[in-house]
């Protein structure tokens, strides 16, 4: 899960309630996938960096079965998170971490930058990140907030990871190991590749973007798509990403068949 944007209950981000929308997201998530390894929320989870949202999801996330892993994003406060979750502050005060996985280990990554909404990696959290890499032989799957490579939306890229060169080359130097960048910030669906690694992003789970590319663009664009999460399934040789867009309250259709010979014309709903 990306962009959780909690609030106090009842208050609205673009007409959408996103405290529901996280239980909602919680609630679809633990009824389809109680087999999950983790869930992951890579940031944003206050909408204003506020003590008492991260006391409400401290209360929240313990009643998940799962485990639940946080990064932070531009709309937290470090320091404010910190006092409520204070065993994930890392080395140097970062928030990033390590945590097991059936296929290696997941990283959290720290790209938050005080009075901003641009990502950061500072010399310290790159020589973390490249000595956690290498003291371990074990596949990396990193989760971060901010968008490590532009978008080519004008005002999304100012606010992107501006530190994007020297996190490029720690993961440059460790492509071989790295399995997939995941990141959020975006409020859109994504996907790429950095120096050959794969990452993604999905919408979010409260308001969605949009991308305009047109080059006069100032401020950031919004819409009324469904909110959504990701499903990861990953093995030893591939990973598959999947958008579920929990939010869509439309109606969903039985058709077709993966049995060809079931395909004929009068069967198939066209």
């Amino acid at each position: 899960m990306t962009d959780i944007h909690l609030t106090a209950p009842g208050q609205t981000i673009a007409g959408r309630d996103p405290s529901a929308n996280f239980n909602r997201a919680l609630d679809h998530v633990l009824r389809f996938h109680q087999d999950a390894e983790a869930i992951v929320i890579t940031g944003d989870l206050s909408d204003w960096g506020e003590r008492d949202d991260y006391l409400r999801l401290k209360r929240r996330i313990a009643s998940v079965p799962l485990p639940v892993e946080l990064c932070i994003g531009n709309h937290d406060d470090r320091e404010t998170f910190l006092q409520v979750f204070p065993e994930l502050r890392g080395t140097g005060g970062f928030v990033h971490r390590t945590f097991p996985l059936p296929e290696g280990m997941g990283v959290v990554v720290d790209t938050w930058g005080p009075e901003t909404h641009a990502g950061h990696f500072c010399e310290a959290r790159a020589e973390w990140l490249d000595r956690t890499l290498s003291e371990t032989g074990d596949t990396a799957w990193l989760f971060m907030h901010h968008n490590p490579v532009p978008t080519g939306i004008g005002p999304m890229d100012r606010i992107m990871l501006l530190d994007h060169t020297r996190f490029s080359a720690v993961v440059e130097r460790h492509a071989a190991r790295i399995r997939h960048i995941f990141h959020g910030h975006c409020h859109l669906p994504l996907s790429g590749s950095l120096h050959g690694v794969p990452f993604s992003a999905p919408r979010g789970t409260n308001h969605a973007g949009w991308p305009s590319f047109e080059a006069q663009q100032r401020l950031l664009s919004g819409s009324d798509l469904p909110e959504a999460y990701a499903v990861i399934l990953a093995d030893r040789i591939s990973t598959m990403v999947c958008m579920v867009e929990y939010g869509y309250a439309g109606e969903i259709r039985n058709e077709g068949s993966p049995n060809y010979a079931d395909w004929d014309r009068l069967t198939m709903i066209r």
